[in-house]
């Protein structure tokens, strides 16, 4: 079976962008097969076909993982993996041409997005206030300015991430709330 690999990279509030790239993949007759790494995609030649790929964060869902993955199977979802915090699952478009989401309504997703925040987000800043910052001054206060440089920039990418994704969790709760 033919197979290719292509590197994507999604930020974790970005899963709708994710689930659109695997779907036009599909619908150009490459099956999603797993992720991996940061950000490795493999992908089986398949007959192309209109299929959905819906992504759920759900920690409590996997600590209970027969009943999760039964609730999706029994809905027509095929799981696919776990990566990331993330489920992967897909389902062709029926034939009415409708595309199902396994979200029912936006509270539900913003309630995903939420999750995300909980389980990703708060991990990452108190690795970025626990150790970056107080390396950053220790090497400021010490003159070892290659390591300043270093942890600064990776301490600016933080902060671009932590912004954007707290800019684009607020911009979807103001969307839904109107």
């Amino acid at each position: 079976m033919e197979t290719k690999k292509q590197f994507k990279w999604y930020t974790i509030f970005e899963y709708e962008k994710e689930q659109d790239y695997l779907r036009n993949m599909h619908r150009s007759g490459w099956k999603f097969v797993k992720v991996k790494g940061l950000g490795v995609y493999s992908f089986e030649k398949c007959v192309p076909q209109d299929v959905v790929y819906q992504l759920d964060y759900n920690k409590e869902g996997l600590s209970h993982k027969d009943e999760y993955l039964k609730m999706f199977d029994d809905c027509g979802w095929e799981y696919i993996q776990n990566y990331g915090g993330y489920s992967y699952f897909r389902k062709a478009v029926a034939t009415d041409g409708a595309a199902e989401e396994i979200f029912c309504d936006e509270e539900s997703r913003l309630e995903m997005m939420r999750r995300v925040l909980k389980g990703r987000m708060l991990p990452l800043l108190l690795i970025f206030f626990a150790a970056l910052v107080p390396m950053f001054i220790i090497n400021l206060s010490n003159h070892d300015y290659l390591n300043v440089v270093c942890i600064g920039s990776v301490l600016v990418l933080y902060t671009v991430v932590f912004v954007m994704c707290f800019v684009k969790f607020r911009r979807y709760k103001t969307r839904i709330n109107k």
